[in-house]
This record gives structure tokens, C-alpha cells and sequence, in this order.
């Protein structure tokens, strides 16, 4: 059956967008099935640099939302939402009126909340109030960004990560990639496949290069992810 990814971390700033697009990027190159959720309001960035592949939606609208569990119904694939900052309460709310967690369980599809956090302490406390929220109905990625952080020392010590252990999450590093590099992508309006590949796309030599390297170090941890990303098999 599908899987419902949730791609989120709360704040702003910590790198959601630049994982959700790294997935998408990913299931095109690895011939995965998916489709693609974008949740900002003011054109995503999923939108912007997968366009084919996704779809907008509102949050605080239930039939928008509703879409979500309707993809993961309809054929065997990943389901990837990208979450918007500050998006956390009207997700919750359609999760806990329409009791997702329990019509996922029942139609066997597993639940995947991705977590990206900084080194800052509010990346640790909103992780604990996930766990807290959906203990072990859900399955967790926490994903370290390391081009948002360079000492997660201070989630390593905390109770968050204490439950992270206790619940199975699973655990990633993002590489950092050049800033500049990530600038001109973002200003070219390209997706990372045409950032390594096209001349045109407004990346030297060398910018590819670093984008290339990086696609390829990212990809060494979402392949150890593997049983996370493949859709479970059905019985």
C-alpha cells in the first residue's frame, strides 16, 4: 500500500522545502511512484521547481486536504507534503476530526512524519511535542540539517532523542550545500536534476559539481532509508 510523508519541522528556516524537493527529486530518479503536495499558500517550492509532479492544498480546508488520503487510496505510491511554517495546527485538527491516524491504520497505510531540525533549542522542543502528540501511530525521520546547524550536540543530550530511540525513529543527515550554489538554484527556478545536468541553468562548472556531490551524499542516506521510502507491501 501507499505511504503518507509528512514533511515538516514547524519553524521556518530549517531546510523543509530543500528536503521535500530532495525527495522529489529522488522518486524521479530512483523510478519510485509519488505524488506531491505543496502546502504554502504563496507558490511552494514544490510548485516552483516540480510543478508537474505536484499539487497545492490548503490546510484549513478540509476537501483540499482530504486529497492527501484520497492519492494514498487511489494506487500504490508515496504520498510527499510539503509542509508550510506554522502549518502544524490545521494539519492537526484534520487529522483529529476526521481520526486519519485510525483510516490509515485500517487501509494499512503507514504514516511517515519527517522532522528537520537545526541546532536551535525550539527544533528539539516541537520534535518532543510531535512524538508527544502521535507517539507510536506514526513512524518519524529526524533529519538532521546540517546546512541549518553544525553541533546537534544539545538533541543528542535531550529527552527528544531519548524518545526518538524508544519509538524506532529513524535518523538522517542532510548534507550542507554551498550557499551560493543553493542561490542560484533557487534563483534559476530549476529543479536539482537540471542544476547538475543543464549548462543553461545559470551554474559554472563548479557549482555543478558541488550539487552533484551533495544529490549524491544525500542519496547514500535515503538509500539507507529504504524500508522507510518503499511503500509497504501488502499482505
Amino acid at each position: 500500500m501507499s505511504k503518507i510523508h509528512f514533511i515538516g519541522g514547524e519553524k521556518g528556516g530549517v531546510g523543509k522545502s530543500v528536503l521535500a524537493r530532495l525527495l522529489a527529486q529522488y522518486h524521479i530518479d530512483r523510478e519510485m511512484p509519488f505524488a506531491a503536495f505543496d502546502t504554502d499558500r504563496s507558490h511552494g517550492a514544490l510548485l516552483r521547481f516540480y510543478a508537474e509532479f505536484s499539487t497545492q492544498i490548503a490546510l484549513d480546508e478540509v476537501e483540499s486536504t482530504d486529497l492527501l488520503m484520497e492519492s494514498a487510496l487511489e494506487t500504490e505510491r508515496n504520498v510527499l507534503v510539503d509542509l508550510a511554517a506554522q502549518t502544524a495546527s490545521p494539519l492537526h485538527r484534520w487529522i483529529d476530526q476526521a481520526d486519519i491516524m485510525g483510516l490509515a491504520s485500517e487501509e494499512g497505510i503507514p504514516v511517515v512524519f519527517w522532522h528537520v531540525i537545526d541546532d536551535g533549542a525550539d527544533s528539539i522542543v516541537l520534535l518532543e511535542n510531535l512524538f508527544d502528540r502521535y507517539g507510536d501511530g506514526a513512524d518519524y525521520v529526524v533529519v538532521r540539517n546540517h546546512g541549518r546547524g553544525r553541533n546537534f550536540s544539545a538533541y543528542d543530550a535531550s529527552d527528544a532523542r531519548t524518545k526518538a530511540d524508544e519509538m524506532g525513529a529513524k535518523h538522517m543527515d542532510l548534507p550542507e550545500l554551498n550557499a551560493s550554489s543553493m542561490r542560484k538554484i533557487d534563483h534559476g527556478g530549476t529543479s536539482l536534476w537540471a542544476a547538475v545536468n543543464n549548462k543553461e541553468s545559470g551554474l559554472g562548472l563548479m557549482d555543478r559539481q558541488r550539487v552533484k556531490v551533495w544529490i549524491r551524499r544525500a542519496y547514500q542516506q535515503l538509500d539507507a532509508l529504504n524500508d522507510t521510502l518503499l511503500p509497504a507491501a501488502e499482505d
